[in-house]
């Protein structure tokens, strides 16, 4: 079993039909562009969820669980997201990372915000998970095809105009599936209108921040370090990001949830992980 067999595994959606799309080993790609370029990651997150009013729980752990691993490695990271994801990332965190608040504002507004940010941050990375991408119009779309777009600040620009980019995402809406922006139509279980902002590298999962701990075992698996939270801290950093205001994105309720996915459920994915590892002499 694979790192991508593995965050692809219990697949509610059918994220997996986009696998052939992608190469075959899109987790170790994406590490080792990363590890290719050391320096300072901007981390992008907070899907915001129309009927509750706050961001879900999907995507923050995932978020918080990839800076971790970097900052063990010696990267500077800063979390990027909008006013509706600023107080989930500020209380999950660790103390030596930042989080930037991007404006929900116009496009011509966000572009020049985009650009001063990476010309003041001169991020080595950019990385995007479960982040609302750009439609071809410009807009943003939930999973039901709903506009969120009033609510969802224009970070792609983050991504488009940097060299070295990753996306996480497991609907099609996300930034990072332009790279498969065709092929998610031609899924029926998936998005009607795909994001089309496209990344270097695209990590495909169940569950974005399953996706995100893919990454973070593949950082661990060629570092040789192991960068993976435990199966209590993942579940104590959800439990935080709901505490704080999250939702589950299926269900649009505050509990211990992501994705539909209990904690326990969550964990077999964060064990999975752990346990090849282990195989590959890394614990």
């Amino acid at each position: 079993m694979t790192i991508e067999d593995i965050i692809l595994d219990r697949d509610r959606r059918g994220i997996s039909k986009l696998r052939p799309f992608v190469p075959t080993d899109f987790c170790d790609r994406a590490a080792q562009l990363i590890l290719d370029h050391p320096g300072t990651a901007i981390i992008i997150t907070g899907f915001y969820i129309l009927d509750a009013g706050v961001v879900e729980t999907d995507g923050p752990p995932g978020a918080v669980s990839i800076g971790n691993a970097l900052e063990n490695l010696g990267y500077d990271v800063v979390y990027v997201t909008d006013q509706h994801g600023m107080a989930i990332m500020e209380g999950t965190k660790s103390a030596g990372s930042r989080v930037v608040d991007f404006p929900i504002t116009d496009d011509t507004a966000s572009e020049a915000f985009a650009n001063d940010l990476l010309k003041s941050l001169n991020p080595s990375v950019v990385i995007a998970i479960e982040r609302c991408g750009f439609t071809d119009e410009k807009m943003f779309l939930n999973m039901g095809g709903r506009d969120i777009s009033p609510y969802n600040a224009r970070t792609d620009y983050l991504i488009s105009n940097h060299p070295h980019t990753v996306g996480v995402g497991d609907g099609g809406n996300e930034i990072g599936m332009g790279n498969v922006a065709e092929e998610v139509t031609n899924v029926d279980s998936l998005v009607k209108k795909a994001c089309v902002t496209s990344v270097t590298e695209l990590i495909l999962s169940s569950v974005s921040n399953w996706g995100g701990y893919g990454l973070v075992a593949s950082l661990s698996k060629l570092s040789g370090k192991n960068l993976m939270p435990t199966v209590e801290e993942d579940m104590d950093l959800i439990k935080k990001t709901v505490d704080l205001g999250a939702v589950d994105g299926m269900s649009n309720s505050q509990e211990y949830k992501v994705d539909g996915f209990t904690l326990e459920e969550n964990a077999v994915t964060i064990t999975q992980l752990l346990d090849l590892l282990k195989q590959e002499g890394i614990s």
